[in-house]
């Protein structure tokens, strides 16, 4: 039985669950540790603004520009990245990309105007793109759909996770170190996290094995067990070379998908310190303080659903319901914004849909990919993808703008999560169900 979610848990032997849980163990800390760096330095404007636009004497717009122009390089730069990852491995291509875009993280201290902050960020996009299909792409090197549900779902954890330690963070460095040496807060805050992504980046190089047989940690026993899984898989998929990867119209179909779901999440990524302030709350490591409960509880739903979505082998509600659950948490925040509680606990339950829609969609593009199509299909979701980041902060800003009020924004991020819960369903599910 293959449809909706009466579908019964599917057993596994543990000599073989516990080769892919040490795989978890083995991958997934440090692949998260990596993410939370890379979300932090991408979304960390956000927390900028409450201090750079009055010292800057930016407006809205320009801000909502800045923070939007990231995506014009990433997504440019997105394929050109992931095919260059193909040749030399993801290994050595993931540590790249984090030292490059911490050092230009670390720039940001140094803006002046519209136009270096303009610069800095579109530089910033051309030095991350291709980390998270790179990502994606390697952790298809090492498991099967049975297990990727739940190892996305960690590794995309990164996301709520930077929320949980990066908005306290981020709040205590500009608080705590505001005029420092001359520096204002939000220069330390991006110098200090930029540093701190060169530093993993270079780990990367010396931590990551390239693929199976290179895993000095793994045993021959184990080494054969997960070759064949993932062998077995790849043969079952319908798309396999680069060019499938960049041309088919599924591959479109699922990255149009991506766009309505990411319009959502980089919406409130970079407005929810600024939708909490003007809710009432206004220091700063306050409002990184309060940031943390949403992505709190977003983390915990993204691994509860990733869990359930391997067990059940199911994977289209398991994306669709998060949709529709983050578009109600968005639509109630907007009709009880004056109440900093009851709009808290709204956001927290639109976090919690949004951002468990990620990993449940980094299910979807590798159970009909493999190889090159599946580095090149998810560099083309991830670039599609990226438009929404652009065009949702900006929007956001323009609204604010024009009518004083992010309520209407807000609505219309919301409506992008119900489109997207319908276009899951356009995959048929005897081919994503896996």
């Amino acid at each position: 039985m293959t449809r909706g979610l009466a579908l019964a848990p599917v057993a596994e032997a543990p000599a073989r669950a516990a080769v892919y849980a040490k795989l978890l163990r083995r991958l997934i800390p440090f692949l998260l540790l990596c993410y939370v760096a890379a979300y932090l330095d991408r979304v960390n404007v956000g927390f900028a603004k409450l201090q750079m636009l009055s010292d800057l004497k930016f407006s809205e717009s320009v801000y909502g520009l800045g923070a939007g122009v990231f995506f014009i390089g990433y997504a440019l730069f997105e394929v050109p990245s992931n095919m260059v990852m193909v040749r030399v491995g993801a290994r050595v291509w993931i540590g790249r990309i984090m030292v490059t875009w911490g050092l230009v993280s670390a720039a940001m201290m140094f803006v002046t105007s519209p136009t270096s902050f303009y610069l800095l960020r579109f530089l910033l996009g051309v030095a991350e793109a291709g980390f998270i299909p790179a990502i994606i792409y390697y952790l298809t090197i090492w498991f099967p759909a049975t297990h990727r549900g739940k190892a996305s779902a960690m590794f995309l954890g990164g996301i709520p996770l930077s929320g949980m330690i990066g908005g306290p963070l981020s709040g205590w460095i500009m608080t705590a170190f505001h005029q420092s040496g001359g520096l204002a807060g939000w220069q330390w805050m991006f110098l200090i996290e930029g540093l701190l992504a060169v530093v993993l980046g270079v780990i990367c190089f010396f931590y990551l094995a390239d693929d199976i047989d290179s895993a000095k940690w793994l045993n021959a026993e184990e080494k054969a067990q997960i070759k064949a899984d993932v062998a077995s898989e790849a043969r079952e998929k319908p798309l396999h070379s680069a060019r499938e990867g960049l041309t088919s119209g599924r591959v479109w179909l699922l990255s149009c998908t991506y766009f309505f779901f990411t319009m959502g999440l980089y919406g409130i990524s970079f407005w929810l310190p600024t939708i909490i302030k003007d809710s009432g709350v206004k220091d700063p490591l306050d409002v990184g303080l309060l940031t943390a409960i949403p992505y709190t509880g977003a983390l915990i739903a993204m691994i509860l659903v990733g869990r359930s979505s391997d067990r059940m082998r199911e994977r289209r509600w398991h994306l669709a319901l998060p949709a529709l659950v983050g578009a109600v948490g968005l639509a109630l925040s907007v009709l009880v914004a004056q109440n900093t509680v009851l709009a808290l606990a709204a956001l927290t339950v639109g976090a919690m849909g949004m951002l468990t829609c990620i990993p449940q969609f980094y299910t979807l593009a590798p159970a009909i990919l493999s190889g090159a199509a599946a580095a090149m299909g998810l560099a083309v979701a991830n670039s599609v993808g990226s438009v929404a980041g652009f065009v949702s902060p900006y929007l956001l800003g323009w609204v604010k703008d024009a009518t004083g009020n992010t309520g209407n924004g807000v609505m219309v991020l919301g409506a992008t999560l119900v489109v997207g819960a319908v276009l899951v369903f356009a995959n048929p599910a005897k081919l994503v169900n896996r």
